[in-house]
């Protein structure tokens, strides 16, 4: 991937360490990259606010659950605010991938970067 702004590199920084974290199952570490009052929307019903909320969502994951990513547009708002949108393919252990949209907003917050924002759309074929 060719990184061309700042914001792309940001993104790829935090979007890489939480794909780990969600590979290695990690509910704990992947709320670490979202701020504490961060609004989450994954394929539940109902949105979750907060570093607890996204820690529950990704303990219910799939051990072996395996995210892989395509940025596709970053927009900054601010220095220290921007919002981007990525393809997401989560590949579940023994079952087929599933496609998603992914629209995630960040902010620096005393010099790092966080995930105030997160809402998925999964693709139907």
């Amino acid at each position: 991937m060719t990184v061309t702004t700042e914001q792309d590199a940001v993104l790829i920084r935090v979007l890489d360490s939480w794909a780990d974290a969600v590979r290695r199952h990690e509910p704990k570490r992947v709320a670490a990259y979202f701020t504490e009052d961060a609004i989450f929307q994954g394929f539940d019903r109902t949105p979750v606010v907060g570093r607890a909320g996204v820690a529950a969502y990704y303990d219910k994951q799939p051990v072996g659950l395996t995210p892989t990513y395509t940025v596709l547009e970053t927009r900054a708002f601010s220095d220290d605010t921007f919002l981007a949108f990525v393809d997401v393919d989560f590949t579940p252990p023994n079952a087929a991938v599933i496609p998603v949209h992914l629209t995630v907003a960040l902010v620096r917050s005393e010099g790092e970067w966080l995930i105030r924002h997160y809402h998925v759309s999964k693709i139907e074929a």
